[in-house]
Order: C-alpha cells, then structure tokens, then sequence
C-alpha cells in the first residue's frame, strides 16, 4: 500500500512534487521516489508488500510510461504469464505497467484488486488514472489554472498548491450523509474520482468515466446451488487475499464475516482488537472461533477511548470532516495492529452484500402511516423524538435515505443558516442517482448502500485510519467477483423479515463450521459513546455551536441528543484546524 501524487502541466519544480510526496509519508514509509519531466512530475511513498526489494521502486518506467500506484493486485502472477516482459522484479507494480503497455485503458478489466493509480505517457503527454471498482483506495485531484492538473492518495497533498475555499453545497452533504460524498471534497475545485472510474487528462481537458458496473438481475434462486457457489468463490477468493511477503493477519470479532474469512485460511494469525469496555468486547466469542478453527491467536486491547482526543484528531486523519465516531476506535485499532502486522484482513462489506444491518428487513416505507406523518409534522425536527418520526413517516427515495442513517433535507433546512442553503438543490441528489426503483425494496437497499455508503462512508473510514500508521487493511468480501455473484442473489435467500435476520445464506453456510451457539450473538458496533461525553462535558457542545453561530453556519442549536451531534463536533474542529 501507498501515497501516490502528480503535477501536470503547471509548476513542476521538483520542490513542489517533494512536498506533495512528502505528505503520504505515513502511507508508505519504506522508501519513496520523486521523477520529474517536461510537463509531469510524480511522486511515491511505498509501504513494502510484494517483492521488498530495490526492483519496487516507484514512480516506475517502461518505456515512455510512467507509473505511480497504490493497492494490490492479486493475480498479477497469472496476468504477468501473458506478458512477455522482460521483467526485472516480483511486483505487481511492474505487471501493471506491462499490462497498460499491451492493453491500454483495458487492463482495468483484467484486474483483481485494489487500486488507485496514475500513468503517464511522456510520447503522448496524457495521464491515465483509475480507481477500483468498489473504492477501495482514494483518488483525489484537482484541475489548476491553465490546463493544469494535480493528483494524490489524500487531500492534505494537494493543500500545499493552495487552499481552495470550501464547497457550502458539501458542507450541507456533509451533515446529511456523515461524510462527503464523491466526486465532491469539501474545498471547491478539488474533486474525489468515484470508484469504478477512470480518468484522462491530455492537453488540459479532463474525461472520467464509468468502466465498470455490476449486475442486479437474479440468477440464484435456489439455496443449495447458491452455497455451494458461495463456497467456491469464498474458497478462491480468500487465500489471493494473503498474497504477501510480510506478515498478514486477519481482524477476527465474534461476528460471522471474519470467522468467515479465517475459516478459508490455513491456521493464519488472528488478532482481536478493542476497547477495554463489556459492551464493545469480542474477546470471549473470537476466542473460542479461534480455538475451534486452531489459529494462532493473539488479542489486543485499548483503554478506555479519550474522546477529547479523538475529536482532536480527526481532522488530521480524514482532512475533511468526516462523522463517523468509529474512525477514531478504527484508529487505534489499526495502531495496535501496526505492531504485529503489516496486512490484516478484515471483513468490511460483508453485511452489505449479504444483508447484516436490521435495514434490510425493517421494511422502506411501511412505517408511514397518517400518525407518523402527523407527528412528522408537529413535533420539532431536531429533537430526538422529531428525528425518529420524520424517518418513520418518510417513503420511496426518501424513506430509504432514512434508513441509511442521515439527516433528512427537512432537518437540514431547520438546522442550517440561510447561505448554506439552496432552495433549488437536490439535497439526496447523491442517493438518488443510484436509486432503482425496479428492485425489489431489500435489493434496492444493498444496491444503494454498495454505492453510496460503502465506498464513500464505510471505506473512507478504513483506508485513512488504517494508512495513518501504514497499515494495509484488505476487504476480501468486496473482491468484484463476490459482488457480482451477491448481487445476483435473490432476497429470499439473504432476508428473513419475519424473523428479524439476514445473512441467511452466510450462515447456513457457516453455521456447522463455527462452534455452537455462535450465530445467536448480537451485532456490536465500535462508535464511540458520544452522547453520554457530551452529557458530561456541556460545555464541548456549547462551545462548538457558538462557534459555528457565528461563523453563519447554524441557524439554532440542538441538544445533547441530537442524532448527528458528533458531524458538528467534528465540523466545529476541522473549521478551527483547516478552516
């Protein structure tokens, strides 16, 4: 895993691609590289995975192609014995340039992987960008004046060519979804590439486009034929996912996904990490996973979390705000980790594609009735009682927004100042372009949720706490070809809405695998207890509103309760550190 940054056609003085690079430090501290050349100039920190040696080094050259990337590519064995070469090193690295060289942009459909990379051709003078199908690993840049262009793995890189102002429309973004949605960062004329997508820049003008797409049409119906597909993939996929040549452990909770995992590998390092609190504790149930399946085991553990610190911390983290007190708990987890490992497997994704969160099966829109809606409209909008009735009274687009956690537009209207408003904007303008009203409402759920959520919320969190301390963190069930098979499946055999369970056929599968008893536990979550700090310490919140009262921001105050209390913290802190 790596930091990745370039300078196109504008300033190339070598200080300033020095600069950028030195930014990602944290994401690949073992070696880096800067090249420089004409109009281009690229910028590397490497985090050593495959082939350690000298013969890695980045930016890398074939020819006039010049490369800088960040991810792994787990085939590149099987892709690099329909090259012909030479090659001088072991690195995926090198097999994808070779690709590039054969195929073009076409290589990106022979990938398996995680990506985010840049090539540039010196003959041509055009860049070649992309990022993985599921975004997993960030694509940031921003077009400069002239025709210029700029790229990184992060947006504190690019903050060196000046700081833009920031994007009011993201800020309101910001509030209703908990983080910033792509292709928009906070500061205006800095742009995320969304997954999936790929990006030309040559002779100033920039081209993104969607290369790939998954399917939602159902073609397993049947149970046993689906396990036992399931089974096959998850039997291929997980052990590509260990490919390295430093140690790989795998993050191991007392939920099914990660069992999962550990079940297709042989006896690997687990690790359970967390905080010192009964409630978020997992020791006992990965404990005895562990024994059952004979891993080499090893639990880690945090004290109680400093949320003072935490909130401190989190605009260094994720540059921007970002409101998901789980990234600090993901922090300090991937801290510990650092300590023991180089890689970790972890099971991000699973309860996406096969159906883990209670939205699944609570039913999109058949909590509106007229009482709810009565009581939508009556009760104030901020309150926590007000919160839980405008969720319960919403319906199609809106109804499946709700669930997915957020603010609603009418919460936004009531909370924020005038001048971050736009009576004319599409404020869920980000769901609903993936909003598919022809699925049936449980298929619908996940395709949003693959498409929004996850990439932009869920990934996000994983990718910058984890790259903090130079932790590679891979996500084996968001492998393309598990995604593609999960979304092929038919409700029924994920969702039982009667009973209050999804992840049918997970546990079928794993259910006389894992030992007795396992499947009944409760999901847990690792958010941080926001409301109970703030309760104790009113003055934090007090302070934060009166600060973004005045900076225009806020319209009123809200209370300890308020659903997203901890998106203002963080807002109110990233204003005072970047703002």
């Amino acid at each position: 895993m790596c930091g990745i940054a370039g300078l196109i056609g504008g300033q190339t003085d070598p200080g300033v691609i020095r600069t950028m690079t030195a930014a990602l430090r944290h994401r690949g501290p073992d070696d880096s590289g800067e090249w420089s050349e004409g109009p281009a100039a690229l910028g590397h920190t490497r985090l050593s995975i495959i082939d350690l040696s000298a013969a890695g080094h980045q930016p890398m050259i074939l020819g006039d192609l010049v490369l800088v990337y960040n991810g792994e590519i787990y085939n590149h064995r099987e892709l690099a014995r329909t090259l012909p070469g030479p090659f001088r090193s072991l690195s995926d690295t090198e097999v994808l340039l070779h690709l590039y060289a054969r195929d073009g942009p076409d290589c990106l459909r022979h990938l398996n992987g995680m990506f985010a990379f840049a090539i540039w051709d010196r003959r041509r003078r055009r860049l070649f960008a992309a990022r993985d199908r599921i975004g997993i690993k960030p694509f940031i840049y921003r077009e400069l004046p002239r025709g210029g262009f700029a790229f990184a793995s992060e947006l504190k890189s690019l903050l060196p060519l000046g700081k833009p102002p920031i994007d009011r429309s993201a800020v309101r973004d910001y509030l209703l979804h908990g983080y910033v949605p792509a292709p928009k960062t906070i500061y205006s004329g800095i742009a995320k590439l969304p997954a999936a997508h790929s990006l030309v820049w040559q002779d100033g003008q920039v081209q993104v486009r969607r290369y790939w797409a998954p399917g939602a049409e159902i073609r397993y119906t049947d149970a046993a034929s689906a396990i036992g597909r399931l089974d096959e993939l998850l039997a291929t996929i997980m052990p590509e996912h260990t490919l390295a040549d430093v140690p790989v452990g795998v993050f191991l909770s007392g939920g099914i996904d990660s069992p999962t995992m550990a079940w297709y590998l042989d006896r690997p390092k687990t690790y359970t990490l967390g905080f010192d609190s009964k409630s978020h504790s997992e020791a006992d149930a990965a404990r005895a996973v562990a024994a059952h399946f004979g891993t080499d085991h090893h639990e880690i553990s945090a004290g109680p979390p400093d949320l003072g610190k935490a909130l401190a911390a989190m605009p260094r983290i994720y540059d921007e705000p970002f409101g998901d007190s789980a990234g600090w708990s993901a922090y300090v987890i991937s801290q510990l980790a650092r300590r023991n490992v180089t890689v970790a497997l972890s099971g991000e994704g699973g309860d996406e594609l096969f159906c883990g969160y209670r939205r699944y099966w609570e039913g999109v829109g058949t909590r509106s009735n007229a009482l709810t809606r009565a009581l939508a409209r009556g009760l104030p909008p901020l309150s926590r009682l007000g919160h839980s009735m405008q969720r319960r009274a919403a319906h199609d687009l809106e109804g499946f927004a709700a669930l997915l956690g957020g603010l609603l537009p009418r919460q936004l209207r009531e909370l924020l100042a005038d001048e971050y408003l736009d009576p004319g904007a599409d404020d869920l303008w980000f769901f609903r372009q993936y909003w598919r009203e022809d699925l049936h409402p449980t298929q619908a759920m996940r395709w949003l949720d693959l498409h929004t959520n996850l990439a932009e919320g869920l990934l996000t969190k994983v990718d910058r706490a984890s790259m903090a301390h130079s932790l590679e963190v891979r996500p084996p069930f968001l492998d393309h070809r598990l995604v593609e098979f999960a979304l092929s499946l038919h409700p029924d055999l994920l969702v039982d809405a009667r009973a209050g369970r999804g992840k049918l056929l997970v546990r079928r599968l794993m259910e006389k695998r894992l030992p007795p008893g396992h499947l009944e536990r409760s999901k847990r979550g690792f958010g941080l207890p926001v409301h109970r700090w703030v309760r104790r310490h009113p003055e934090l919140l007090e302070q934060a509103q009166r600060r973004l009262l005045d900076a225009g921001i806020l319209r009123r105050r809200v209370s300890a309760d308020f659903r997203r209390i901890w998106s203002l913290l963080v807002l109110d802190q990233w204003l005072g550190q970047y703002g």
